[in-house]
């Protein structure tokens, strides 16, 4: 049984000689993926260890048992702790998805319901900001475009992790809130206190490390500045300092304008366009991947929907996981992990699924 981990813990060695070469750390982009790999190798080669301490000690108490029934009370135990080892070192070997460790753009976008959904797009946004703040993660405003009553029609936010870990990575974490979210509460804007149903579409795109990681033709950008604009269209700015760029073979545009600076847009606009131009990329090339990114955001009616806030009942559902609680209030405070952990272990169940298939 896992007979695949000895050459996993060959590469953990290989790999641990690597991280001493002085060479290494002077390529910073290959430093972080040595790293990443060490990290995850790490986790395996611990459970690996952990699983076989499980075993022995299993053994010898059972031995012991022969002869000293307190002992034999405890082999129960004993026999249900090797059986969690197990499961972790058996999860631990589906194999990840090569983005996990990445940070990621996130865009939020006003679908159905006007205004009201402008008004959810925000609290979407301070939403997953405070999640953000919660893993120890940093989030920075890449652009926006805000609706007349303070909410966004449409924005977008890099988020950035600190871990060399795949796992805790924040693709690993956020890849699962792409799709639409149905919202049901009172809008603001309601006079006689009816609910209305309204959504909005999240997307998420793993972020490029390095800017040479994703081969852009400068001839095939299509570059145009304009003046950037606020609510309702008034300008907020007397020059040209707004961005759109089309990346002109695979149709994807990009317009940016939070920045009073061209260039700090334009640098904007080439992340955004690099990461989802990586993402059209692995789509491409790893079916796998793109069975993922299936389920995000195809269209802004409510059919397509992965989650619905119900505000007076004060509920959150996941359509796609099953999940289902009473709090919120607190999911909205940024309490997201109960929901990320089902989205995770749903997925892993899949994986294993399909590894059981292919044997």
């Amino acid at each position: 049984m896992f007979e695949q981990v000895e050459s996993l813990r060959d590469e953990h060695r290989r790999v641990e000689r690597e991280l001493s070469d002085p060479e290494v750390h002077a390529d910073a982009a290959r430093a972080k993926r040595v790293n990443r790999r060490y990290a995850e190798l790490s986790r395996i080669v611990k459970a690996h260890d952990d699983w076989i301490a499980a075993g022995e000690d299993l053994e010898t108490a059972r031995e012991f048992a022969r002869e000293d029934d307190s002992i034999a009370a405890e082999i129960p135990g004993m026999e249900e702790g090797l059986q969690a080892a197990q499961e972790k070192l058996r999860r631990l070997l589906i194999p990840r998805d090569p983005d996990d460790a990445r940070d990621v753009i996130m865009e939020i976008k006003a679908g159905e319901g006007g205004a009201e959904s402008a008004l959810f797009a925000a609290d979407l946004l301070r939403m997953y900001v405070q999640y953000a703040a919660s893993k120890g993660w940093k989030t920075e405003l890449l652009d926006r475009t805000e609706s007349d009553l303070g909410g966004y029609k449409d924005v977008q936010v890099a988020i950035k992790g600190s871990s060399t870990d795949p796992s805790q990575g924040v693709w690993a974490h956020l890849k699962y809130e792409g799709g639409v979210h149905r919202v049901q509460r009172v809008p603001a804007t309601e006079s006689q206190g009816r609910i209305h149903t309204s959504t909005t579409g999240v997307l998420v795109f793993p972020e490029v490390d390095e800017p040479d990681e994703i081969a852009i033709n400068q001839n095939d950008l299509k570059i145009d500045v304009f003046r950037s604009s606020g609510p309702g269209g008034q300008s907020v700015n007397t020059t040209d300092s707004a961005v759109r760029i089309t990346h002109v073979p695979s149709g994807i545009v990009v317009s940016m304008q939070n920045e009073k600076s061209q260039l700090q847009n334009r640098e904007a606009a080439m992340r955004v366009l690099r990461a989802r131009l990586l993402a059209k990329q692995q789509e491409e090339l790893d079916a796998a991947a793109s069975d993922a990114r299936r389920s995000q955001i195809r269209g802004m009616d409510r059919s397509e929907r992965i989650r619905t806030y119900n505000f007076p009942e004060n509920r959150i559902a996941d359509h796609r996981t099953g999940f289902k609680a009473y709090n919120l209030d607190a999911v909205m405070d940024g309490a997201l992990e109960p929901l990320i952990e089902s989205a995770i272990h749903a997925d892993e169940e899949a994986r294993l699924a399909a590894l059981g298939t292919e044997d």
